[in-house]
């Protein structure tokens, strides 16, 4: 009885007395084997580490290195390639920007339709955001890995591309501004830099190659995204309900907007003529169309492109590996450290933007990235209003189309060959051809336009195609040959964080070079209406538009009068005067080209007192 109450007490007093306390030992030295087992037992045990879970462990850093027995680092290529090729898409854009500008007039823009304008601004919103989530995440994705950098990037890309299919849904702009242009924008930034970086560490012979490859990955994405997207809204389109044509079909203006009975109900409708008509993949009748009951496919379209590009950035995600510490490729000798000065010193990056040549540098890349971007925004749209009038048979929808892919093949391809003349003959004659040879470019397609209106040939479409896609291979080499050029100026100790401040140069070219050529044309486009309304007699204008010619600037607001309307009840032979309205858009280009060209002609080498060592 005496042990088995010595024994409790015990076990009492070992749980109350903390560690530190004096301790004391048993008369009974028989409990001495018992005892020690007892205070063991009874310590406050060390607390282990929680296990990490599921996500931690596949998302922890340290699991996507490569297994030091893994040698094919060409399997590498594939996913950094295809996170490239999915956030490159955005270049392809104006494919969706047209048909979003008649989403429920369907063949025509309705009054509730949103403004070409408008629907350019989500490719604006992207570049500008690639940019800056680059800039505000770049600690990040060192501390996280490539992994986690990736999928995060997947997800916002994808789940951009979702929301923004859901704000066409909803006829929601502003969703669609905060999907596809801010969280697509910000996954275009986050996942640009990871694929670079991890295919420079499995390539460190061949660093060029590595970065060429990525970097040819972004400029092809409108190579793809181009035709599946069209595919994907000819399948999921649905025609509007058709009332028949004009001539036969009483409609009736209110506040500006088109209305006809159906089913004894007033519905708003819209009129297609046959410039209206080339513009759709799939030709219908000309005539009077019902707002409302037809679908581009646009919603849909973007929907399934988010979950496959989502698809596409998480297998990539889950795929990429960095390699093993100490990793050298067979036969490749890392060579020797140097101490000479051409190869230490360096510029820092704060010191950097405070030299005149990082503003000449940074004045030059707006100016060529404002042209390249403005472009892009209005490519395919631009093909059809210049062209489709002269040759109708020729530049179709399907043609429009091609001529996006073809800029995107001149986007990378300048971002290729433009390397090879880069390495051959240096950054100041490389980049005095991209901003000299723009001027005139720009300045010979006003003429070029003029040349096909007054004499509709082949030649004139070709060296416009030529022309344009040249231009964009100027801006593609931009991108691709700014860092070489900056660590020719500055050093290559901290090209990456000076590089990250040029960006901001195109984050606002971004904005600014799609809005300029934006406003311009409609300048222009309004310019050239008016001056076809006053070719029509009032009173023709009020028996064709059911309005005076006193609520003309409520009419235009509403769409009910366009260039084709106008040009329908005018004489047959009247010039169609949309093929010029880009004209002041490419003298405006022309001149920031010679912006550039005078910036990059004041270049000089830094001094040498902004060096450090």
């Amino acid at each position: 009885v005496q042990l088995v109450v010595q024994m409790a007490f015990t076990r009492l007093l070992l749980r109350r007395v903390p560690a530190a306390a004096p301790t004391w030992q048993p008369r009974d030295t028989r409990l001495l084997h018992t005892i020690a087992p007892l205070r063991k037992e009874n310590e406050e045990p060390a607390v282990p580490a929680a296990s990490p879970g599921f996500f931690a462990k596949l998302f922890d850093d340290k699991n996507t290195v490569a297994d030091p027995s893994f040698k094919n680092r060409w399997l590498m290529v594939v996913p950094a390639f295809a996170t490239h090729m999915c956030i490159g898409s955005p270049w392809g854009w104006s494919v969706i920007s047209g048909p979003l500008s008649r989403e429920l007039g369907f063949v025509a823009s309705s009054a509730d339709d949103w403004a070409f304008a408008q629907t350019t601004i989500p490719l604006s919103i992207t570049f500008a955001l690639q940019g800056i989530a680059a800039a505000l995440g770049g600690n990040w994705l060192m501390k996280v890995g490539p992994r986690a950098g990736m999928f995060v990037a997947g997800l916002c890309f994808g789940g951009g591309l979702l929301l923004g299919g859901l704000g066409v849904s909803l006829h929601s702009l502003p969703l669609l501004y905060a999907g596809y242009g801010l969280l697509g924008g910000t996954g275009v930034g986050l996942g640009y830099t990871p694929p670079v970086q991890t295919l420079l560490n499995w390539f460190p012979d061949r660093k060029g190659l590595a970065s060429g490859m990525c970097i040819a990955g972004f400029g092809s994405g409108a190579l793809v995204f181009t035709p599946v997207a069209n595919a994907l809204m000819k399948s999921f389109s649905s025609p509007p309900t058709y009332l028949g044509p004009t001539s036969s079909v009483q409609t009736v203006f209110q506040d500006g907007r088109l209305f006809a009975d159906v089913g004894g109900k007033l519905q708003e409708v819209v009129t297609a003529t046959a410039y209206d008509i080339s513009k759709l993949a799939t030709p219908l009748a000309e005539g009077v169309y019902v707002v409302g009951t037809g679908s581009t496919g646009v919603a849909p379209t973007l929907m399934a492109l988010g979950l496959g590009y989502l698809a596409i950035m998480s297998a990539s995600a889950m795929a990429i590996r960095r390699p093993a510490p100490g990793y050298v490729p067979d036969g490749y000798t890392p060579p020797a450290a140097t101490s000479g000065p051409s190869v230490t010193q360096y510029v820092p990056a704060d010191v950097a933007m405070k030299t005149p040549q990082f503003g000449l540098l940074a004045t030059t890349f707006f100016c060529l990235a404002c042209g390249g971007m403005g472009l892009f925004s209005v490519a395919k749209p631009m093909m059809g209003e210049v062209f489709s009038s002269s040759l109708p048979d020729v530049v179709t929808a399907a043609f429009a189309s091609s001529y996006v892919m073809a800029l995107s093949a001149g986007n990378l391809g300048g971002r290729l060959g433009w390397a090879v003349f880069f390495d051959k003959f240096g950054s100041k004659t490389t980049f005095n051809i991209f901003t000299l040879a723009s001027i005139p470019l720009y300045l010979s397609i006003p003429s070029c336009i003029d040349s096909m209106v007054t004499n509709p040939s082949l030649g004139s479409l070709a060296y416009f195609t030529a022309a344009t896609v040249t231009a964009i291979s100027f801006m593609g080499g931009t991108y691709a040959l700014l860092p070489a050029y900056e660590a020719s100026l500055f050093g290559a100790r901290q090209v990456g964080a000076i590089h990250g401040r040029m960006l901001l140069a195109s984050t606002v070219a971004s904005l600014v070079g799609p809005s300029i050529l934006l406003s311009l044309r409609g300048q222009s486009e309004r310019k050239s209406l008016l001056e076809l309304v006053d070719k029509v007699p009032e009173d023709k204008f009020l028996s064709t538009f059911g309005a005076p010619l006193t609520e003309l600037d409520q009419l235009i607001a509403a769409k009910s009068v366009t260039i084709s309307k106008v040009l329908a009840v005018l004489p047959p032979g009247t010039p169609d005067p949309t093929p010029y309205i880009y004209d002041t858009t490419m003298y405006t280009l022309a001149g920031l080209a010679s912006v550039a060209a005078l910036s990059q002609f004041l270049v000089r080498p830094v001094r040498k007192d902004r060096f450090r060592d």
